[in-house]
């Protein structure tokens, strides 16, 4: 039986010719130890790293003692066409220890230049990966979570593993664990604990960034904004500015991002309370004439939500407002700005109409169409400059990015007044 399997099962020698030839009488030796019932006999040859791998691979398919199969598992000699096998053994011990000495050698391992051993390697973790054993997974977790050759598939099964055990180390600490993994994980693993392991990740992408914010995971959120190698999108930057009105553990950090710009910290002033406001007019990344301009935006929003909150409060309407003023020429772009930075909608309509002659009701069927160059045109017709145009399309108008009408040189419409008026036609205006 035994030399049919070794003609069957030629393992590859070394290509090392600076070896010495095997001995041929050494292994019929060898064979005859390892058909016999000499226990002891076939541990040492086993354990012996200069046994012939044939004989190690016979014995790691074929040895009914769990102690030799052990054995063969552990020894670095082993020819990696075992590891399948091994990694299925029905012996826990067995499959343990192949675990340990794939993991002690896939760092050594280069994809290209050992494909095959590389490849025998990869499909073996993943059957134990997979292992009913939690702690065979464990243990992999745990050395794999900071290995830089960790396969992606293996990271990505282990990961999705449904003890949190193995999974959080791998979701917090695996650098090979790919965006398209992490992003189906936050769809479909909806456990706070995932959530706040993602967002404590080394360099989070600007997607997964996203996903995690869309999550509404308060805990999750707040260690995202304070992972400060996290990318975090402009867009998603001001979702977290407007969430931080009701998740208001989220204000400090927010606060302290480097990407904050002017008009977002103008937008958390508007809100945030005297403490925060005082810390954004201090912050050392602005020079300071921004900083001077954030603090007379903070004191004129100050005063537009004192002056606003006493008019609602006295249930005047909108319009009346927005009248006084008109009355006072004072409705220009820098209220319009502190009315949208403080979300007052009502506002916005009622100045719009006064200044369009235009009626509320085609006003919001405009920002319900959610495209940029129709809200443009109706700024444009209202008079107003196109950085409002711009907010208007953020804010009101819930335009995607990828769809927003933007300034051109920073300030002027990019599109021609006949193109504007067309869409004014268009749109009935």
């Amino acid at each position: 039986m035994i030399l049919n399997f070794f003609k069957k099962n030629k393992i590859d020698k070394t290509k090392d010719q600076s070896k010495p030839k095997p001995d041929p009488a050494r292994y019929e030796e060898e064979k005859a130890i390892a058909m016999s019932d000499d226990i002891t006999g076939r541990l040492h040859l086993a354990s012996a790293t200069d046994t012939h791998k044939e004989i190690l691979y016979y014995m790691a398919t074929h040895d009914d003692a769990p102690e030799i199969r052990k054995a063969v598992a552990l020894n670095p000699s082993t020819p990696p066409q075992a590891s399948k096998t091994l990694s299925t053994d029905k012996d826990i011990d067995v499959r343990f220890a192949i675990a340990q000495r794939l993991m002690e050698l896939l760092p050594t391992l280069d994809e290209h230049e050992h494909s095959q051993l590389y490849a025998f390697t990869v499909q073996a973790l993943g059957d134990l990966a997979l292992d009913e054993v939690l702690k065979i997974r464990k243990a992999m977790a745990e050395t794999l979570k900071d290995m830089a050759q960790t396969p992606p598939k293996i990271a990505g099964q282990l990961a999705r593993d449904i003890e949190r055990e193995v999974s959080e180390p791998i979701l917090r600490f695996c650098a090979a664990l790919s965006d398209e993994d992490l992003l189906d994980i936050l769809k479909s693993h909806p456990a706070s604990w995932a959530l706040q392991a993602i967002a404590s990740r080394d360099d989070v992408s600007e997607p997964v960034s996203n996903a995690v914010i869309e999550s509404d995971d308060r805990k999750a959120g707040m260690l995202l904004i304070q992972n400060q190698s996290a990318q975090i999108s402009k867009d998603t930057l001001s979702v977290i500015i407007e969430k931080s009105k009701e998740f208001t553990e989220w204000q400090q950090p927010v606060s302290s991002r480097h990407t904050l710009s002017r008009d977002m910290a103008e937008q958390l002033s508007s809100f945030v309370g005297e403490a925060l406001r005082d810390f954004l007019k201090k912050r050392e990344f602005f020079d300071d004439e921004t900083t001077e301009d954030i603090a007379q935006t903070i004191e004129r929003r100050v005063e537009f939500e004192s002056k606003n909150k006493k008019a609602k409060d006295n249930d005047k309407p909108a319009s009346e407002r927005v009248a006084e003023y008109i009355k006072e020429d004072k409705l220009d772009d820098e209220v319009l700005s502190d009315a949208i930075a403080m979300r007052d909608y009502a506002f916005i309509y009622a100045a719009l109409e006064q200044l369009t002659e235009i009626k509320v009701a085609k006003i919001k069927d405009i920002f319900g169409m959610h495209k940029g160059k129709p809200i443009v045109a109706l700024c444009w017709k209202a008079g107003l400059s196109m950085r409002i145009a711009l907010q208007l399309q953020q804010t009101m108008g819930h335009v995607q990015p990828k769809e927003l009408v933007y300034p051109r040189n920073g300030t002027d419409y990019p599109i021609s007044e006949e193109d504007l008026n067309w869409q004014i036609d268009f749109l009935d205006l």
